[in-house]
């Protein structure tokens, strides 16, 4: 499981983002002060997410720690605080987002910066299937499942939504932009269906992709 230091000092940030970073998987540990993120730090953490001004102490100080650890950093920001994100940049930080931001954005900017360190992990599902988003290779039980780029899409979009349930409409809007082909609500099927069966995942109750009936779809 990814571990990341969160160092905010906003009561009600922080626990807005530790119940939905925890939703998508991922363990996290949280720090209102510099003090309390140092000594977090003893601890090993594949990815620290700072906000620069704290009321105790500055994530300046977490930044230059967290990098003598080989730990990636994004930086939580004020809108228009230019200098400071330079500053942050010039120390190391691999990428910064501005408050307010999308929590979809945020975890985009997660697994970006995880992928370029190399700890996105393989992640392994039902029936001796693993995806590795960093290569963007699907396996099961040792061999390649060759997946079109919108069967890949849409497969990782149920993985990012593990445990949710995910409407036909939402699954439409989260593979349009990017597959640049029309895909509606027909096709959709399709495209599941063929991914069910690519996965090996057929039959009367399929179950990595499960239908939730008249609602939508969940991957567990």
């Amino acid at each position: 499981m990814i571990r990341i230091l969160l160092v905010e000092d906003d009561a009600a940030i922080v626990s807005t983002l530790c119940e939905f970073l925890e939703n998508e998987g991922f363990s996290i540990s949280a720090a209102e002060t510099e003090s309390k993120a140092l000594a977090l730090l003893e601890q090993p953490f594949d990815l620290a997410l700072l906000d620069i001004s704290l009321k105790t102490g500055s994530g300046f100080g977490v930044c230059r720690a967290a990098k003598a650890k080989q730990v990636p950093v994004i930086f939580l920001t004020a809108s228009g605080d230019e200098n400071s994100v330079v500053k942050g940049l010039d120390m190391g930080a691999d990428d910064y987002i501005t408050k307010p931001f999308r929590p979809r954005e945020l975890i985009s900017r997660i697994k970006s910066v995880l992928r370029r360190s190399g700890a996105e992990p393989v992640l392994s599902l039902q029936g001796g299937v693993t995806v590795d988003p960093d290569r963007g290779t699907v396996m099961k039980n040792g061999e390649e499942i060759k997946l079109s780029a919108l069967e890949y899409r849409l497969l990782l979009v149920f993985l990012n939504n593990r445990g949710r349930l995910l409407t036909r409409n939402k699954l439409l809007e989260d593979i349009w932009d990017v597959a640049g082909d029309f895909v509606n609500d027909n096709t959709l099927t399709v495209y599941i269906k063929r991914l069910r069966e690519k996965l090996g995942d057929e039959g009367q109750e399929p179950q990595l992709i499960k239908t939730v009936r008249g609602l939508g779809y969940r991957m567990d």
